[in-house]
């Protein structure tokens, strides 16, 4: 007999009679939409210029749900246990501090729900911690299987999707023309809102499916797999940013690593060769046109994430100053805004400027708005400003205080110490492959800042690192029986 609570029936009891391989499969199908609903929700406004971005809000909302009442039913369940308790701890806290600045910041509405067309703001770290436990509380080795192929097939889609904007140069926003040569370039932005957010997203995707085309024993999958990869290449390229050139030899490089780990025939090595190929290729196309004002190959990452996203796209800041920062200087533009970032970071040490809310501290004039109006208007008007800095660890002091970075670089520390564990025991494609994988996310912060399609991979890939695999056999109909056998006997007891 089942399980249940003041003589109510086994159906309304389902939570408390659910299996480890139950739950799962409910938890892969949560973190399935956790990898894919914010991509999907971002097709929307890249085909239909008169929807905007907020829409993409709505995906983060759908999985953060789903995954909040998966996380609620691990509490209970107690599988958040054992290792997984301090990284919860310290999760909880970057929740808690996250909650504090919210309240000390700005403006609450921007700090709760994030920016319009950004979407970040306390609501979105919420549901970070929500995937982070759903994922850390599986105890099925085969759901981790099924979420690296399914972040393989997340990179392929962004690619396809990326290359039809390249071919067709259709639903783009980042493009830059040279009037007097009629030649256009093209940043790709994926099913990612931004060149850079998608190359984070690729890299992660890369890493997976090189590990997957290493290690994997079945041909059909390395097969995909490796085509996935050599899409990914192409693509990250085409980005011209340095987050896709630092997330391309960060991928190779896990996968190079995976194939000697895993002790698997060299000859694999071949789909690590058919991505620097297709890098090469797209290398090659890309340094044949000019570039704006340039001839050949050149970054593009001070326009794409201060014009054509900040400005243009979501409304959050003002233009860059050309008489502070020479936008074309990829270097130039970094150290600026850390720079800058660092200042703001001394005067707001305790809370942060509240979260997603980077930008008002630097405002300085509502120009021809008045004070009643939205921020993204007054933003807008507001001459060198910025919404977000691209090193997620100044951006997270800067808006959330220093207590949240220091809480967040402790949680990092030890999802990757356990992942490296699980990594050094060997031999297993799935430890290799999470391990890789954070190990990525966590390098790329140093360049990049989190957004709601980056950081729901990341966070459930963070999560798996942290996980506790029981080894039993996974759907064995002993298992059921012996499920039911401890059933019945706490139900006679």
């Amino acid at each position: 007999m089942a399980k249940t609570i003041f003589k109510s029936s086994e159906k309304s009891n389902f939570i408390l009679n659910m299996t480890e391989d139950q739950y799962a499969k409910l938890a892969t199908f949560g973190l399935l939409t956790a990898l894919f609903a914010v991509p999907l929700a971002n097709i929307i406004p890249e085909v239909q210029k008169t929807v905007t971005y907020s829409a993409s809000a709505v995906g983060l909302a759908v999985s953060g749900v789903i995954c909040m009442i998966l996380a609620m039913i691990a509490l209970i369940k107690k599988y958040v246990n054992g290792s997984i308790i301090l990284p919860a701890i310290l999760f909880a806290g970057i929740l808690g501090w996250g909650t504090v600045s919210f309240y000390n910041g700005y403006d609450r509405t921007v700090g709760f729900y994030g920016f319009p067309q950004r979407g970040e703001g306390l609501l979105a770290i919420i549901f970070y911690f929500c995937f982070f436990i759903t994922a850390a509380s599986i105890k099925r080795k085969k759901a981790v299987n099924t979420l690296l192929i399914a972040l393989s097939a997340l990179g392929a889609v962004n690619s396809l999707f990326s290359v039809i904007q390249i071919t067709t140069k259709e639903f783009i926003y980042y493009s830059y023309t040279d009037i007097a040569v009629s030649v256009q370039t093209i940043a790709p932005d994926g099913m990612s809102q931004s060149p850079i957010f998608l190359s984070m997203v690729l890299c992660l995707s890369l890493a997976a499916s090189l590990t997957l085309s290493a290690a994997h024993e079945n041909k059909v999958i390395r097969i995909g797999a490796s085509i996935s990869a050599a899409l990914s290449g192409f693509v990250m390229i085409f980005t011209r940013t340095l987050a896709g050139w630092c997330g391309l030899i960060l991928g190779i490089l896990a996968g190079i690593i995976a194939l000697f780990a895993s002790k698997k025939p060299k000859a694999r090595l071949l789909s690590v060769a058919a991505v620097i190929a297709a890098a090469g290729l797209s290398f090659g196309i890309c340094a044949t046109v000019k570039s704006g004002d340039y001839n050949g190959y050149h970054l593009f990452d001070g326009n794409i994430l201060w014009e054509d996203d900040a400005f243009q796209r979501a409304s959050a800041s003002g233009l860059y100053n050309p008489k502070s920062v020479e936008i074309d200087d990829t270097y130039d533009v970094y150290t600026y805004i850390n720079e800058k970032t660092m200042k703001i970071i001394k005067d707001n040490k305790l809370y942060g400027t509240g979260p997603e809310q980077l930008v008002y501290p630097q405002l300085y004039t509502y120009g021809y708005r008045s004070a009643n109006s939205s921020i993204s208007d007054i933003a807008t008007v507001n001459v060198g400003t910025f919404d977000k800095v691209y090193n997620e660890y100044l951006y997270t002091a800067a808006t959330r205080g220093v207590p949240s970075l220091i809480l967040l670089i402790g949680l990092l520390l030890l999802t990757a110490a356990s992942a490296y564990k699980k990594f050094r025991k060997g031999g297993d494609i799935n430890d290799t492959a999470v391990f890789l994988i954070l190990i990525c996310g966590i390098l790329m912060f140093f360049i990049t800042c989190s957004n709601i399609t980056y950081s729901p991979v990341f966070w459930t890939f963070a999560g798996l690192a942290c996980a506790q695999f029981s080894g039993k056999n996974e759907n064995t109909s002993k298992e059921i029986k012996a499920d039911k056998k401890n059933n019945k006997a706490v139900s006679n007891k």
